[in-house]
């Protein structure tokens, strides 16, 4: 019983984390608006080169979604609030946000990927070794999202809000808390937007941390 009150606080204060810390915290753009110089790029075929994946155009990243491989934040983050939109410029595909995204890089690094795949955004999957107490079928990554699909129609954008504070996370996908994970066995790293099978385009990304700091 003692477990399961104390399991309710931290999933209050993590649905509430935004709101909470708020006044106290100031925004950190990941994304300037203008270029991609916060960030390092990896792909799978390494000949391609960066550009012709990752681009900006009047605010907005485009990722081309072939060869595979993700944009990550030079910087390594813990105890965040991550906003994110996203939105498909035309038939929808796959791809993903990563966080406490591990090096070295690979396609598929030791990290938390929120899922942003048509109707299954929310989902997470833990990837190369990452686990969460949620994951209690250990021949499965995915830990499945709570909630009906909360997306809007294909060509509307999207918001993504991941709270990160400790060993714990939670997903709110358009207003709609939609997964939430205990027991991270990691709880920093980098921030990664992916290219997975075809375009997708991304605006407004930034953190809020926040002032509760857990011992690392």
């Amino acid at each position: 019983m003692k477990n399961l009150f104390l399991n309710l606080i931290v999933l209050f204060l993590l649905a509430s984390a935004n709101v909470l810390f708020a006044q106290n915290s100031k925004k950190i753009m990941l994304f300037n608006g203008k270029d991609l110089k916060n960030w390092e790029f990896h792909l799978r075929e390494y000949t391609a080169h960066p550009s012709t994946v990752f681009s900006v155009k009047e605010g907005v990243i485009h990722i081309a979604g072939q060869p595979f491989g993700y944009m990550r934040t030079k910087k390594i983050y813990s105890d965040y609030l991550l906003h994110v939109e996203w939105r498909w410029p035309g038939e929808p595909a796959n791809s993903g946000i990563f966080v406490h995204a591990q090096l070295p890089d690979t396609i598929w690094p030791k990290c938390i990927e929120c899922q942003l795949r048509v109707l299954s955004a929310g989902d997470m999957v833990c990837m190369s070794g990452a686990d969460m107490n949620e994951r209690t079928d250990k021949s499965k990554r995915v830990v499945n999202k709570l909630a009906e699909t909360s997306e809007k129609p294909v060509g509307e954008w999207n918001t993504a809000e991941i709270t990160c504070l400790g060993d714990n996370i939670n997903i709110v996908i358009n207003g709609v808390l939609q997964n939430k994970g205990t027991g991270l066995n990691i709880s920093k790293g980098h921030i990664c937007l992916q290219s997975e099978g075809g375009p997708i385009e991304f605006r407004n990304v930034w953190i809020q941390p926040l002032p509760w700091k857990t011992k690392k």
